[in-house]
Parts: structure tokens; C-alpha cells; sequence
């Protein structure tokens, strides 16, 4: 389903269909909808794989399949992709036929150059629309509004309305519900932005490095706007962001059409300045850089690596965390600027990422991806109605006020024999009602799938997930969220502990 089309929505299609197989005599006996997911890649698209999968594997107990029209295969990039999904169904016997289009899908030249067209369509619009969408939000960074992200430390997100006038403020978690309102950034609480003004004196005035200024704060029992401990990155994280001068920056990565995340360069960027109150003075911002910036040119290539040889020596290993959390390194990105990549510079000091290095790594995204998908619990349920109280500290969910949840990441490992395995490491402390446990992929890159576990299945050892584990454990198992979802929604707590 497309978000964008009323025609596109799941009800539309399938009365659609349903009149088309009235009209032609055909009895429907299976459904198969992706309602909501975007269309760019199959990844997602539950429904669709069913669809495939069955054909495939001889279970369809159907002879044709209905589909509203060409696109609603996808709007894939390559326009080869929607064919060939199209063609394991008819090589399985499955005839294909589209409710909404002008031509009869036989196999005839006029069918194939016109399925051919419209596939290509398909995907052009979806590029059109990427773009129209991101100079949108260019314009609305020009005009000073946030598009995403947290406020950070020191800072706060405002809402305004559609008049500019302030609505209410954001808390951690929460979005604005309606199209024309808008996100703005504020000054936190006045201990968090004398904190941060005390940061940039520390390391201007007084010649601290982020990793003294780090140990100051914990020492003081300062903790982050994510109620962690400080480190060098944090710290260094507060002295180089723009918006704390007031500045709105915009694109630094890019991640179009469902493509590689990557790292734009700074003439890429779309940047407002003045859009926001500054806490700091820009002159100390531009001083900061200014030291910064020296402290990673003084360096020549020799020195550079020489420092990342000692490095290497002293760890065993190097990644870029460990590079950004060493007192006297040039940044992680400064190596990967230099050299081309942090690969590069790894191997001109004879260092090659093995398991070690990659575990390291591993855990630093899948602790991002903790907190993406805690979020995401969050927004979801508050689109359905729910409530949702979220512990800083624990990430605790309270939701409804009637029951709690508690999500875990289990990163994916490799036996020596080739087989995947999982540990679930349970919140006890927190004795959560529900722990939604996520199993990660191969590559520990997306969620495989769910694991929605009551209290009762808790212990105090991890669980150990195999490929296939037991009857009990895979009435659990969920290939996304949406019985979660439709929990919050519905089921009051009293009806959970049955489970």
C-alpha cells in the first residue's frame, strides 16, 4: 500500500479485485496485502514473500493471482525485479492478471511492452518523489525547522503549529501528529546548558581534552541526555555540532531510495544559520574548530600512523571506536579522510579486522539500533492510540499505564560448523511484564524476527536460540511487531499473564 494514494489503499484494492473476480466468475480463497510498507525493496514485505514462497514450494492452493495493477509489485529500482517475481509465479503455472489496467496480461507483445513501461514508470516515480520529498525538506531547513533526530544534551525540541506558535515540548521519543505542524530547538534546562557552556570553557580555556573533560563530569555524577556516563565521543560530539552555535545542518548523510547509508561531504550539507537561540558564543565555537582542526593537520602522514601503530600495540586491535576514545589521536574520520578509509590506514600499519575488531564494531551499531527500534515501539504505539512512559535510565516501557516492556537486541554468531545462534539476556532487575526480544540477522545489519516473551519465560541465564528451537518458544515468534501493536491497543494487561 502506498501511503500517498487513497486509490493505493488496501481497501480500494481489494474491492477492486473482488469486483474484478466477480465479474469473472472467480472465487477469492487467499489474500495476500503489505499494508503500509514501502515498495523500493522486498525486504519488509512479509506478505509478498508468503506469496513467493508458497508458489514456490507447491503449497498455493490457487490458480490465478489478482493484482491491482503493475506497480503494486513494487516500485523497485530495477525494473527486471518486478518481472521476475511476476515470472516464478507463471513458471509455476499461476496465471498473473491486473485488475486496473487497460490490457489483457496474455504474453503478447502489446502486454510486454506495456508491462515493461509502466515498470519502469514505477520506479522513476519513486526517484522523483525521493526528490521532491528532500527539497522539501531543504526548503524547511532554510526556514529553521528540525527535520529528525534527537535534541541532544543542553538542548530541547519544541513544537509550534501551523501560525508558529509554541504547541508544547517534546519529550524523548514523541513526534509531532500532525502534517502542518513544526519542530524547533530550544535551550534545555539552565544546569544541562551551564553544562555545556562549562564543557567549552574547560577544553578553550583551560587546555583540557575530551576525555579530562569526560572524566570530570562522571566524576561529578553528570550523567548524558541518554543518562549514560560521558566519554571522549560524547564530549567531543557537543563540541563540534553546529547547533549549539544555533546553526540548522541538514544531509550529512545521506540514505535516498533505500541505498548504502553514506557520509556526504561538507559542500553537500544544507545548513541555516542563526536558525535556533545559540547557548554558545559562535567566536568559542569557531575557536574550538579552529584547535581541533589544527590538532589533525600538525600531523603528517608518518605521524599519523605511527601514532595508530602505538595504538595498536597498546590495544591488540584498532577500530574506530577505540581511535575516537584514545587521548592524542587524530579522529576516526580524519584517518578515513587521509587515507581513503580506516581500512586503508589499518592495513599501511599492518592491522587486519578479524572477528575481534568486528565484535567491537557489532556492538557499537547494535547499540544504535537499541535505541532506533526503542523508538520505534514508542511511535507506533502512539500512532495507535497508546501511551507510552519510557525510564531515561532503563529504557523501561510503561505502556498504558498497565504493563511493561522491555526491548533487548541478540546479536547473531556463527558456530564453527557454520550454524547461527542467539542469546537473549533478559532485563531481571527490571522484571519487565513483556521483553520483546529481537534476533538479529547474519550480518547483525536488521532484525530476523521477534520474540515476544511473558515474565514467566524469564530466567536469569540467557536463552539460547538455535535456527529452529521449540514448539513453545516459536508460538513467541513473530516476524515483525504488529501483534505487539495491536496488543498495546487492545489487550489489557489481566489478559497477558494467561500467555
Amino acid at each position: 500500500m502506498s501511503t500517498d494514494h487513497q486509490k493505493y489503499s488496501t481497501e480500494n484494492q481489494s474491492d477492486a479485485i473482488r469486483k474484478y473476480a466477480a465479474e469473472r466468475g472467480l472465487e477469492l480463497v487467499r489474500s495476500y496485502a503489505d499494508a503500509g510498507k514501502s515498495g523500493l525493496r522486498i525486504e519488509g514485505r512479509e506478505a509478498l514473500q508468503q506469496l513467493i514462497q508458497d508458489v514456490q514450494d507447491g503449497s498455493a492452493d490457487f490458480e490465478v493471482i489478482l493484482v491491482y495493477d503493475v506497480s503494486r509489485w513494487g516500485r523497485f529500482q530495477d525494473a527486471d525485479e518486478s518481472a521476475y517475481y511476476e515470472y516464478i509465479c507463471r513458471r509455476a503455472n499461476k496465471q498473473v492478471e491486473y485488475c486496473a489496467e487497460q490490457f489483457e496480461n496474455d504474453g503478447g507483445p502489446v502486454a510486454t511492452i506495456v508491462k515493461s513501461v509502466k515498470r519502469a514508470m514505477a520506479g522513476e516515480y519513486s526517484r522523483e518523489l525521493s526528490h521532491k520529498v528532500f527539497t522539501g525538506q531543504c526548503r524547511l531547513i532554510e526556514l529553521g525547522y528540525r527535520q529528525g533526530g534527537p535534541a541532544g544534551f543542553g538542548l530541547r525540541r519544541v513544537l509550534l503549529d501551523e501560525r508558529g506558535d509554541v504547541k508544547a515540548e517534546l519529550k524523548r521519543g514523541e513526534h509531532k501528529s500532525l502534517q502542518t505542524d513544526r519542530v524547533i530547538l530550544v535551550p534545555g534546562p539552565d544546569a544541562e546548558v551551564r553544562t555545556v557552556r562549562w564543557i567549552y570553557s574547560r577544553f578553550l580555556k583551560h587546555g583540557r581534552s575530551e576525555s579530562e573533560i569526560a572524566a570530570e563530569l562522571n566524576e561529578r555524577g553528570i550523567l548524558t541526555d541518554l543518562g549514560r556516563a560521558w566519554t571522549r565521543a560524547t564530549v567531543h560530539q557537543i563540541l563540534t555540532n553546529e547547533k549549539y552555535i544555533g546553526n540548522n545542518v541538514y544531509n550529512r548523510r545521506s540514505f535516498k531510495l533505500k541505498h548504502k547509508r553514506v557520509a556526504n561531504g561538507p559542500e553537500m550539507w544544507i545548513r541555516s544559520e542563526g536558525a535556533f537561540e545559540a547557548i554558545v558564543e559562535p567566536k568559542q565555537f569557531r575557536q574550538v574548530q579552529a584547535i581541533i582542526a589544527a590538532r589533525n593537520r600538525r600531523f603528517s602522514d608518518e605521524e599519523m600512523l605511527d601514532r595508530l601503530t602505538r595504538l595498536l600495540q597498546r590495544h591488540g586491535y584498532i577500530s574506530g571506536l577505540v581511535i575516537d576514545e584514545a587521548d592524542g589521536m587524530p579522529s576516526s574520520g580524519a584517518y578515513a579522510h587521509r587515507f581513503g578509509s580506516l581500512i586503508r590506514a589499518y592495513s599501511l600499519v599492518g592491522f587486519t579486522p578479524d572477528r575481534d575488531y568486528h565484535y567491537i564494531e557489532v556492538n557499537r551499531l547494535l547499540r544504535l539500533f537499541h535505541g532506533d527500534e526503542v523508538e520505534r515501539v514508542i511511535r507506533e504505539i502512539s500512532q495507535i492510540g497508546g501511551t507510552v512512559a519510557r525510564n531515561p535510565a532503563t529504557d523501561l516501557l510503561t505502556i498504558n499505564g498497565e504493563f511493561t516492556a522491555s526491548v533487548v537486541v541478540a546479536r547473531c554468531r556463527k558456530t564453527t560448523t557454520g550454524g547461527l545462534r542467539w542469546k537473549v539476556r533478559f532485563d531481571t532487575g527490571l522484571t519487565p511484564d513483556i521483553t520483546i526480544a529481537i534476533r538479529m540477522d547474519r550480518t547483525n545489519t536488521a532484525a530476523l524476527d521477534y520474540y515476544l516473551l511473558p515474565q514467566f519465560e524469564m530466567r536469569r541465564k540467557p536463552l539460547g536460540l538455535a535456527e529452529e528451537n521449540g514448539l513453545m518458544l516459536d508460538a513467541f515468534r513473530f516476524q515483525a511487531l504488529d501483534f505487539f501493536f495491536d496488543m498495546a491497543r487492545r489487550v489489557p494487561v489481566t489478559e497477558v499473564a494467561p500467555w
